[in-house]
């Protein structure tokens, strides 16, 4: 069923290029693109089989993202955060599943998980309010997680935790408007002291030990896997898909061009063949080190093992590393591509400002996860959500 999915993605990607500089200008995508993404069965990959999914195998999802990534930057980082929420949501108590699957289980889920939230503790669940950023698709989700700290009488914090709201429950801001990655639609989310059932809400204590209530029903191996795998390999993933679509824009580029300054074929420089060698070894390796990562964990969720702690530090170490390598590719043939390649609506210059834009997502922090790892390799305490 994945290939089925990943040869129904293959044949929209035409049509995102064509579109790529309309999302830009919209600000958002388009609703027939999301349709196209829903109606190949996308969205259903990392869904459970209890809803209509196909509990596929995570690279499987990841090389559905690259592939709509190199078409279009911004519909391939939408289709990656919106495309791993039903994994999550896979975690919830099925209480919250029935409610956002039970009628439509093509209802889709958008997100902002940094702890701008203050929830307080009321009979049966939580008074929640606050406001989040960067809540990419917004516009094309009925429901939100949105990361909160549940606080005591005197305000202090007591659990970091993730609340599932619907669309009824928050407002939308828009206030979009950057130089990269335009056409995601991340929009503010505003809540006002709403109430929120304990069962959809889920606690990063246990996503950390890879633990959910929904794991009662939903027994499969992907839903053993660490969050900060799933999640930080949806932001990283699309950067590496944006670097791929700038490596064949550049390749396609300079087979045609003629270098103004010596009337020269830019083909025939042996710097260009260069750099189109050191970006396309880059891109590779990038892959290769998150899809490894990824079957190893697959293969201990597999076997009913915990997935030892030094290969999740390494995943997220390999995550940061595919970003930079996608970015390094980037950087390498942006460079070396001409004038005429800065002209608006160009393919080249695009994926260069979109892959510098996901660059910037707190998850694609080099150092810190680097760090992260050094500790764990010299026998320090690692302490971190999103390992």
């Amino acid at each position: 069923m994945s290939q089925h999915v990943l040869d129904g993605v293959r044949e929209l990607l035409p049509a995102f290029r064509e579109r790529a500089q309309d999302t830009e200008d919209a600000r958002r995508i388009s609703e027939e693109s999301i349709k196209a993404l829903q109606q190949t069965g996308f969205f259903k990959l990392l869904q459970p089989t209890r809803y209509g999914g196909l509990e596929a195998h995570p690279n499987d999802f990841y090389r559905a993202v690259r592939l709509i990534s190199s078409a279009c930057g911004s519909t391939g980082w939408v289709a990656a955060v919106l495309g791993c929420h039903p994994w999550q949501l896979g975690l919830f108590d099925d209480r919250a599943q029935q409610e956002v699957w039970g009628e439509d289980d093509d209802t889709r889920v958008s997100s902002s998980y940094a702890p701008m939230g203050r929830a307080k503790v009321t009979d049966g669940g939580f008074e929640f309010s606050g406001r989040w950023s960067f809540s990419s698709g917004c516009d094309h989700a009925t429901w939100v997680f949105v990361g909160g700290l549940v606080v005591n009488d005197e305000g202090a914090p007591t659990d970091f935790r993730t609340f599932l709201l619907p669309r009824a429950d928050y407002q939308i801001d828009d206030v979009w408007d950057t130089i990269g990655l335009r056409g995601t639609g991340s929009n503010d989310i505003i809540v006002d002291k709403v109430f929120v059932p304990e069962y959809r809400t889920l606690s990063f204590m246990d996503t950390g030990r890879c633990y959910g209530p929904g794991q009662e029903v939903n027994t499969g191996p992907l839903y053993r896997l660490p969050f900060a795998s799933v999640f930080s390999c949806s932001i990283a993933v699309p950067v590496v898909g944006m670097a791929t679509g700038a490596y064949e824009a550049y390749v396609n580029h300079t087979r045609e061009r003629v270098r103004a300054s010596t009337g020269g074929k830019a083909a025939e420089d042996s710097f260009n063949q260069l750099r189109i060698a050191e970006a396309a070894s880059k891109i590779d390796a990038a892959v290769l080190q998150i899809e490894r990562n990824l079957d190893e964990e697959m293969k201990y969720a597999s076997a009913g093992q915990k997935i030892p702690f030094p290969l999740r530090v390494q995943t997220r170490r390999d995550q940061v590393n595919a970003t930079s390598s996608a970015i390094a590719a980037v950087d390498r043939l942006f460079e070396s591509a001409g004038g005429r390649a800065l002209k608006v609506g160009t393919p080249i210059q695009r994926f260069w400002r979109d892959a510098h834009a996901g660059r910037v997502h707190a998850i694609n922090d080099p150092e810190k996860a680097l760090a992260m790892y050094g500790q764990q390799q010299l026998g320090l305490k690692v302490q971190d959500a999103w390992i």
